[in-house]
């Protein structure tokens, strides 16, 4: 009873604060005004050339500018970078500097110029193996000798801890022993592919053929550091606020760890005119995920996050439904369910009776069909679950070519454009099915092993969904799922990477805007997604891969042979989209994995409006606050829904604009 009062004057209180405001949601012009958060988990570090953490990411994104950025639709445009170009094969890419803009300390003093050099100090850092960036990778396969020097220098630095710990006399003594010729440390950090060619013009040169490279500046790793300083810090760099230069939209005025951190306008932008906000007040409180929404009603924070047991009540109250809304589909994240075709998994589960179903089309396409994917996210989001539907791997509104969505691209299209849940269709597939399995010798009904991890909220509830409504539909005659908790700590490695598992859902998180991002959790070499590869040996112990039906295997090589032939296409950039989605379309309709979600933040209350953010669903510039602006009262769910249909066709016409 006293939650119900307590919940009410809530509710109440939220109305009444709010009632003042403007009408339309938009800002009251106080573009000086505070925007006021809690947080509740503390960041790594602010070392931007190290961390590929995304709470780090929100803080750094806002301190330091990158080459390019982005506007609302996705459009890249200029930063620190006036103009660019590349030559005709897209191996060399060079950038005028913006001249005049300066790095300043914390305090908004000015300390030097940013020029060309930064960017080449910046590379160097990452590529050194002692400094240990989470983000280096980007750099591997697209700079020239990037891959390679940073291979060097670990050898190198694992030679030198050898001695330092007295295991070896001398590194030569190391390298013999673990058979590495020193010569072949020949790399220099000048032969890594970036350039200052004069104090404004940095040149990139590429490993082999880059169209995207564009996207790939969005990481930490490409942004830049004025050289003397990180060197003068060392170990320091990024430790805090005083040991880090910025000469993005705001500088870090305060940073006291569990207690508070300060973002104010940097009075020595290049920008100026477009940061609408003066001031970010993130205060600390250990329990801020439950406080938030309670604070938010009284006017003490600016956004909260509304967890699912409050939802389904603020949105059918009439005082507060208009406090809340969706947030914006996180497009940098795919869901998808996927059969493994090497399963490693205990007797009990049948895994020779699982090869045989797997290896069966009709058998993986009743499931594709059978699978009501609503149903199953419903349990993440119960007021909308269609929000988070997902008919492709490569999500729409991810990444266009030639001012056109991946996901509208021919072969794809029709994919995009239906629901793959068709019960009859699925039925249809099991009749098939069944004689053909039998007289492969399977064993009924089929015993499907589906592991979750428990640490994963909602995972094991959306499981029994799945199972319940799979084996409702196809009949627990034909299928069996067995849903089990798997270990609560190094869930990757014990259960997807060792193949411990028949069928489950996966992830995969993009690193740049190219459809060739998203081929990658199916990758011949290494894969230890579902085990489809044609590779002579297992990623899981060396083992020659013998599990494939000849036709598993045609379908896999020829998979592959879209994937490289979408690949080799290099300079013509419809073209490639085009046959990138030929790739992924046959992936889908041959049902080696089935399409399932994107990823989403769920429900906040909020006095930002989402779609006035640089639109990236890849790296930082997502999580920059340049271009937003503070307003009178939150955005409800239906100006959120209608400013969301408006921003799509915005985009689509933005895009095409940008393509001539």
């Amino acid at each position: 009873m006293k939650k119900a009062v307590v919940l009410f004057w809530l509710l109440t209180l939220a109305a009444a604060l709010f009632a003042g405001g403007a009408k339309d949601g938009s800002t009251g012009g106080s573009g000086g005004a505070a925007y006021r958060l809690l947080y509740s988990s503390e960041v790594s570090t602010l070392n931007y050339l190290v961390t590929s953490d995304t709470l780090d990411m929100h803080v750094f994104a806002n301190l330091v500018d990158s080459l390019v950025e982005y506007d609302r639709y996705g459009v890249v445009k200029p930063a620190l970078a006036l103009s660019w170009e590349h030559n005709a094969d897209y191996t060399v890419w060079t950038f005028k500097i913006r001249p005049g803009v300066k790095w300043v300390d914390h305090t908004g003093k000015a300390v030097a110029d940013v020029t060309a050099a930064d960017w080449v100090s910046a590379a160097r850092y990452v590529n050194e193996a002692v400094n240990d960036s989470g983000v280096q990778y980007m750099f591997d396969g697209i700079v020239k000798n990037a891959a390679d020097y940073f291979s060097q220098s670990a050898d190198r630095l694992d030679a030198e801890n050898a001695v330092a710990s007295g295991e070896y006399k001398t590194a030569g003594d190391y390298y013999t022993a673990k058979g590495i010729d020193p010569a072949s440390l020949s790399l220099r950090p000048e032969d890594i592919g970036v350039k200052a060619l004069d104090a404004h013009t940095l040149q990139y040169t590429m490993e082999s053929p880059c169209i995207f490279f564009l996207s790939v500046l969005s990481y930490g790793s490409y942004f830049p550091a004025y050289g003397p300083f990180v060197e003068q810090k060392g170990d320091a760099f990024g430790r805090d606020h005083q040991s880090l230069l910025y000469n993005g939209a705001y500088i870090l005025g305060s940073f006291k760890p569990q207690q508070e951190r300060i973002l104010v306008k940097n009075p020595a932008y290049w920008d100026p005119d477009n940061v609408f906000i003066s001031r970010i007040e993130y205060t600390y409180n250990a329990e801020a995920p439950r406080l938030a929404p309670t604070m938010f009603a009284r006017g003490e924070v600016d956004s909260a996050e509304i967890s699912s047991d409050l939802v389904s009540q603020w949105l059918s109250n009439p005082e507060t439904k208009d406090l809340v809304r969706n947030s914006p589909p996180d497009r940098s994240y795919s869901y998808f369910y996927t059969f493994n075709f090497e399963p490693r998994f205990d007797a009990v589960y049948e895994p020779d009776n699982w090869l045989i179903a797997v290896n069966n089309e009709n058998f993986r396409q009743s499931l594709l069909y059978g699978l009501d994917r609503l149903r199953a996210l419903a349990v993440e989001d119960p007021e909308d679950p269609g929000s988070l539907l997902n008919n492709t791997i490569t999500p729409a509104e991810f990444a266009a070519g030639a001012g056109r969505d991946f996901t509208q691209y021919p072969a794809i299209k029709p994919i995009t454009d239906r629901d793959s849940f068709k019960p009859q269709e699925a039925l249809a597939y099991k009749a098939k099915a069944l004689p053909e399995l039998r007289a492969a010798g399977a064993k009924f009904p089929i015993k499907i092993y589906m592991p979750f991890n428990p640490l994963v909220t909602n995972w094991d509830k959306e499981c029994q969904v799945v199972e319940q409504q799979l084996e409702s539909l196809l009949g627990t005659d034909y299928i069996d799922i067995i849903v089990e908790a798997g270990p609560s700590s190094g869930f990757l490695a014990g259960v997807r990477r060792s193949g411990k598992y028949a069928f489950m859902k996966c992830n995969w998180g993009a690193d740049y805007a190219d459809p060739q991002t998203w081929t990658e959790p199916f990758r011949a070499a290494n894969n230890t997604y579902n085990f489809m590869s044609h590779a002579p040996a297992s990623a899981v112990d060396g083992k020659p891969s013998v599990n494939k039906s000849p036709a598993t295997l045609a379908v896999v090589n020829q998979y592959y042979t879209l994937v490289d032939r979408a690949k080799a296409i290099t300079t013509d950039e419809a073209a490639r989209y085009a046959a990138f989605a030929e790739a992924e379309a046959f992936l889908i309709n041959h049902a080696i994995i089935i399409p399932f979600s994107i990823d989403t933040s769920g429900y906040v209350s909020n006095r930002l409006n989402p779609f006035e953010s640089q639109y990236t669903p890849y790296g930082v510039p997502q999580f920059r606050y340049k271009g937003m602006k503070l307003r009178d009262k939150p955005m409800g769910n239906t100006e959120y829904h209608a400013a969301y249909e408006a921003w799509k066709r915005e985009r689509a016409a933005a895009l095409q604009a940008a393509s001539r």
